[in-house]
């Protein structure tokens, strides 16, 4: 024996109501994603420089290899074999000794 559905107006109502506001909130979530800001970087000055497209910087260096600025190009260290990398920093401006 196979139960058959209730065909109760009251259920049908409330079964109605139930998708109806499922319905809703997903309509809402997927407003408010598409009208939220995108993080913290929405409608803030760009990022500053990389130290390697920075003119002001004469020498930089993760941790693992140093780079410096010459006339013909970018001349870097080669990394030890275990190191671990770390924040690209700028070691020295140009015009520091």
């Amino acid at each position: 024996m196979t139960a058959e559905p209730s065909r109760d107006p009251q259920t049908a109502r409330h079964d109605k109501r139930v998708a109806f506001g499922i319905l809703g909130l997903v309509a809402a979530t997927v407003l408010i994603g598409a009208l939220a800001p995108m993080g913290p970087s929405a409608g803030h000055k760009a990022a500053a420089l990389a130290p390697a497209d920075d003119p002001a910087c004469a020498e930089w260096g993760d941790g693992c290899k140093v780079c410096r600025r010459l006339e013909t190009g970018a001349a870097c260290s080669l990394p030890g074999i275990a190191c671990t990398p770390g924040k690209v920093a700028c070691l020295r401006g140009t015009g520091e000794p």
